[in-house]
């Protein structure tokens, strides 16, 4: 990356962090470079999909190809940001049951639990 950030790195930037729910800082490298730029700058900025929308793709996307740690990170930005509720976490796990597989859902369905818990209690401490 330049000294100077572009646009599209803003843009990029930008976006990472509302989808993340926390301040996205530049990094270095062309990963990185095609994550911002690209992936979130370009894909995850165009018009016609809520981030909510590309967020239950994503989750069923993950699901279906046993990345379930990945799921868990996109989880508990999805319940941050007040785009899914721990109830609607729990009916995704139950629906995604019957097109991913029993036993793939039944992992996804009891990482969705614990993302849940952790987010219950934070949301205690808070209150």
């Amino acid at each position: 990356m330049t000294e100077e950030m572009t646009p599209q790195r803003r843009k990029g930037l930008e976006m990472m962090s509302k989808v993340y729910g926390w301040e996205m800082a530049d990094g270095p490298g062309d990963f990185f470079a095609h994550t911002a730029d690209q992936v979130f700058g370009e894909v995850w900025s165009r018009d016609g999909l809520s981030i909510r929308d590309r967020r239950l793709l994503l989750l069923g996307a993950l699901a279906a190809t046993n990345q379930v740690d990945v799921a868990e990170i996109q989880a508990g930005a999805a319940l941050g940001n007040g785009e899914l509720t721990p109830e609607e976490l729990d009916e995704i796990g139950l629906f995604l049951c019957y097109y991913i597989g029993w036993p793939l859902g039944s992992k996804l369905t009891m990482m969705f639990g614990g993302v849940s818990k952790k987010y219950r209690a934070e949301q205690d401490k808070e209150s």
